[in-house]
């Protein structure tokens, strides 16, 4: 007689149901985090994400293919990069590390680089944190290179693989990323450091979560380290990026996503996210998770176009972005919103309905000055 199914195993079935038979799952990083957590009302990308559905072949299955993400090319340059700046044992990293984000300490002499090779995402997972453990005790410098982490997100485990994290003499963590975009004259392009502060401040997270199970909780530093090309060479370079603010509205939108197994259960039976299934019943199961679309989806989700497409044909007020979304109130389609302004409809007590007539008394008004018919 097989053993009692438990909760998270009951999960992990339901999801692999979802996925569809013989798919695997689509690993869950930091990047995808930080996505979901700017949007945490998107219960599909919610759903999605935390069943490790491929949303890229998801979204070609329905006829709205992805342009999300980077190219070939980019991940290579970036890849070799990042082998430049750990070569000989991470020397130049730990100087930019010293450099940065701490001047008064010793140099680095000699550095350990603890092997962190283990099966599965679980078994390294407990491999990096036992050498983190080490690390401390041992004092010292120590680079971790692509450690595992585990953080929970609505109620399912997510690992994700910082470029590295270094431990300093006085045992305090900092997270590094490494990016092959340049920094020009000292600065880098601002929306590429923003992203990059926001993927940072999710392993900052997790790194958290497994300080605060030791004894002796270390302390993580909220200011991580940039490296990236000087100017147009392949020269390393760095600079501190402090996260607490991007940490703190990280985990608090994260903590209010609607549990995976909430959101399971509302589904029709046999619900399936296959890209094997025929387009009209992919459409229909993709249809029956409710989504949140935005126009900033398109930077952060590979089925933006497809959500988008859906958003239009229905004439929804969440096409014209949040902003203008916050400011409807219940208005909820483009027609609705026309008919209110027009004094169709709506109550005239709602501040929206109101603010909507007042700005067409003052477009007709307008108008009529400059002698528009």
């Amino acid at each position: 007689m097989p053993p009692p199914r438990t909760a998270g195993t009951a999960l992990r079935h339901r999801l692999a149901e979802l996925r569809g038979p013989d798919v695997p799952a689509r690993a869950l990083d930091a990047r995808a985090l930080a996505a979901l957590a700017a949007n945490p009302g998107c219960r599909r990308r919610a759903l999605l994400d935390g069943a490790g559905v491929d949303k890229a072949a998801l979204a070609g299955a329905l006829g709205a293919p992805s342009v999300f993400g980077q190219s070939q090319f980019a991940l290579t340059r970036g890849n070799a990069f990042e082998a430049k700046v750990k070569a000989d044992g991470g020397a130049e990293l730990l100087r930019l590390v010293r450099e940065k984000l701490d001047p008064g300490a010793e140099a680095p002499e000699r550095t350990y680089v603890p092997d962190l090779t283990a099966s599965g995402p679980e078994g390294r997972t407990a491999r990096t944190a036992l050498a983190l453990r080490e690390a401390v005790e041992a004092g010292g410098w120590t680079l971790l290179d692509h450690p595992m982490l585990a953080l929970e997100v609505a109620g399912s485990p997510a690992f994700l693989e910082p470029d590295a994290v270094v431990v300093h003499p006085d045992g305090s963590w900092t997270v590094v990323e490494i990016k092959s975009f340049p920094m020009l004259d000292g600065s880098a392009d601002p929306a590429k450091v923003g992203a990059a502060a926001r993927q940072a401040a999710v392993y900052v997270l997790a790194l958290e979560e497994v300080a605060g199970r030791m004894e002796s909780v270390p302390r993580v530093r909220h200011r991580v380290l940039l490296v990236c090309p000087k100017d147009f060479s392949n020269l390393p370079t760095a600079a501190a990026v402090d996260v607490r603010k991007q940490r703190a509205v990280t985990g608090r939108q994260l903590a209010r996503l609607t549990r995976i197994e909430e959101i399971a259960d509302a589904l029709p039976e046999g619900t399936c996210f296959s890209p094997e299934l025929p387009a009209e019943q992919l459409t229909q199961a993709v249809e029956s998770v409710p989504a949140t679309y935005a126009p900033e989806c398109l930077a952060a989700c590979e089925l933006a176009f497809h959500c988008r497409r859906r958003s239009r044909e229905a004439e929804a007020v969440t096409s014209l972005g949040r902003a203008v979304r916050a400011e409807l109130g219940g208005l909820a389609t483009v027609p609705e919103v026309l008919a209110a302004a027009r004094g169709e409809a709506g109550d005239p007590d709602d501040p929206a309905v109101a603010a909507l007539r007042r700005a067409a008394q003052l477009r007709a008004e307008a108008l009529q000055g400059a002698g528009c018919h």
